[in-house]
């Protein structure tokens, strides 16, 4: 029973419930499609997969590792003693909240459906800083800890840190194995380390990243290394005695029945005969990467005009030196065509192998969601129970199975036709790097930004409980349980936005690209936790995106127009989120009333 000072205001907890719905809601619908966006575009997981693997671990994120103390004043944007002035103002404070998260929801909802990839942090803080205002609570501007300074900060220093990183990755991967004479011989000899590498870097993220786990310092920097190393050595031995046998059965015996949960076979996968339980269906072995919903694949076409045009020049001058000059092998020996021309040809059959040029009058693509329930039974009455069945299945599947990867836009054809394109074998190798790379951003994610939906709500929940001002709350582990089911959920119905703003439409992603971005987003937000900066795993990844593209050494390869319109909205993010807040709760602190 909430206590007569606050018992009154019942509406506001319920309004600020339901706002809390739709701010974790967009939440996950935003962020956890930030995790995901490149694995998905790089077809390393479908959208179905992602929907239940998003619901999964921002479950376990949120509830294993969310923070037990939610702080109500998110950063300590606005200070709360302006709620404590001249006596207490519990009803006030539940006011205030709660218009924070009205604001934080709308803006949320709203960016998301723009296609904007924006921060649900710097949401919050947009919409406290409104609420700031409003009120007449004084905000934090000078250069500190979460001040509004560090905050807008962010916007270049994140992504140019991940930037960075994310190049520095993919250049390894590039020069140390995609761009060698026999790239695919030189995967296997690495792949090994790579698993160990990513699985211990990402161990430490969790272990300095996760809010219930003490900071380094008190956790020890022996202990640490002691994890990292010992996450290190035990990947290694893993992937050399069951992934490896797996790796050789399929991609240079070309096993088409070999899936994942083959992989415990191990050691066995190297018999001549083995018999495999639920074997795969169908005749490929490896997915084309570069492949999208028409079965056209447009990424290395420029580096094929280039290398054609360079051989038929090559060529030309061959055959007329050739007939001007005498020959200096007494005319025995032909003259020897170009290494150029040796380099079209196996691009041209790539590309064959590939099924990179498809006909424009065979041009299929499959049937998206509307197309595929809906049109079958438009016509059938009401009454016809298909109708109703075809009707809940686009609402319940609509979001996972729009397709997010293909853009007819021709000016992003052209920009995937300037990326280079490698071996998809090779390609393939890495899908499993960059799926746990994923999961552990997505975890990351369920444990930290829990509290930017959870914060407002647990601040104006316990005041009505106690009928005091609080400004540490101790979370019910039920709020996150239903914060981490909505954050999943978020993305299933409505996170389809992000992923196609945020996938191939800034530029052809592929898995070693993909894996280039989360693993270097994951140690951008490493290091600059230690350095006290302010970073965003959205904009984060959104810079890792740019500096992989960015490796191909070629401007026209990136979307520079599709870059702008996400600054721009990481820019409208705490002016909009504030002035929803604010104009909300100065309306409602002014209202007239009998």
């Amino acid at each position: 029973m909430a206590p007569p000072i606050t018992a009154k205001y019942d509406w506001i907890l319920a309004l600020t419930t339901i706002a809390f719905v739709f701010s974790s809601f967009g939440n996950g619908a935003n962020d956890v499609a930030n995790s995901y966006a490149t694995s998905v575009a790089a077809k390393t997981l479908t959208m179905v997969q992602v929907g239940f693997l998003s619901i999964i671990t921002e479950f376990v994120g949120a509830v294993a590792l969310g923070a037990r103390v939610t702080s109500t004043i998110k950063n300590g944007i606005i200070s709360i003693n302006r709620f404590q002035e001249d006596g207490v103002h519990p009803g006030t404070l539940m006011l205030a909240m709660g218009c924070a998260e009205v604001g934080s929801a709308t803006w949320l909802m709203v960016a998301t459906r723009m296609g904007f990839p924006v921060s649900t942090t710097q949401t919050v803080v947009g919409a406290l800083i409104g609420v700031g205002f409003a009120s007449g609570a004084p905000i934090k501007w000078a250069w500190d800890k979460g001040s509004v300074s560090q905050v807008a900060a962010s916007w270049a220093i994140a992504p140019l840190l991940a930037a960075a990183f994310s190049a520095v990755l993919f250049g390894t991967l590039k020069y140390g194995v995609l761009e060698r004479k026999d790239s695919f011989k030189m995967a296997m000899r690495v792949i090994p380390f790579y698993f160990a590498f990513t699985a211990s870097i990402l161990a430490l993220f969790i272990v300095v990243e996760a809010p219930t786990a003490p900071s380094l310092e008190e956790f020890g920097a022996g202990k640490a290394a002691g994890i990292i190393l010992g996450v290190f050595f035990g990947v290694l031995a893993i992937v050399y005695v069951f992934f490896m046998p797996f790796f050789e059965r399929k991609l240079i015996r070309k096993d088409p029945r070999l899936r994942i949960w083959h992989v415990p076979l191990g050691p066995l996968l190297r018999k001549e005969n083995v018999s495999l339980y639920f074997p795969g269906k169908g005749e490929e072995y490896v997915v084309n990467y570069y492949e999208d919903a028409y079965g056209e694949v447009r990424a290395g076409r420029h580096d094929e005009e280039k290398v054609r045009r360079r051989s038929a020049e090559g060529a030309h001058a061959a055959s007329e030196d050739g007939i001007q000059k005498p020959d200096n092998n007494n005319g025995h020996a032909p003259a020897k065509l170009p290494e150029d021309h040796e380099k079209a040809l196996s691009l041209e059959e790539r590309s064959k192998e590939d099924a990179a040029a498809a006909a424009p009058l065979t041009r299929r693509r499959r049937n998206e969601p509307y197309e595929r329930w809906i049109t079958p039974v438009k016509g059938l009455s009401w009454a016809n129970p298909q109708r109703w069945w075809g009707y809940f299945k686009f609402g319940l599947l609509h979001g996972v199975t729009v397709d997010v990867i293909t853009h007819d836009s021709e000016l992003l054809q052209a920009i995937h036709a300037r990326a280079h394109r490698y071996d998809v074998r090779v390609e393939h190798l890495w899908t499993y790097c960059q799926v746990i790379s994923a999961m552990m951003m997505s975890i990351a994610h369920g444990s930290n930004d829990v509290a930017n939906a959870v914060g407002p709500w647990a601040a104006v929940y316990e005041t009505y409980q106690k009928g005091a001002v609080e400004t540490k709350a101790p979370t019910p582990v039920w709020f996150l349980v239903v914060a981490g089911l909505l954050l999943g959920l978020g993305f299933w119905f409505y996170g389809y936005h992000i992923m196609r703003a945020l996938g191939n439409k800034i530029t052809q992603m592929s898995p070693t690209r993909g894996f280039s971005v989360e693993l270097g987003a994951a140690i951008t937000v490493l290091l600059a936790s230690r350095l006290s900066l302010p970073v965003s795993t959205t904009q984060c990844l959104t810079g890792g995106v740019m500096g992989v593209a960015l490796m191909n050494y070629d401007f026209g390869a990136v979307n520079w127009r599709q870059l702008g319109w996400i600054f721009s909205g990481w820019v409208l993010t705490l002016p909009s989120a504030g002035l929803i807040s604010g104009l909300l709760c100065v309306m409602a602190l002014n209202t007239p009333h009998f």
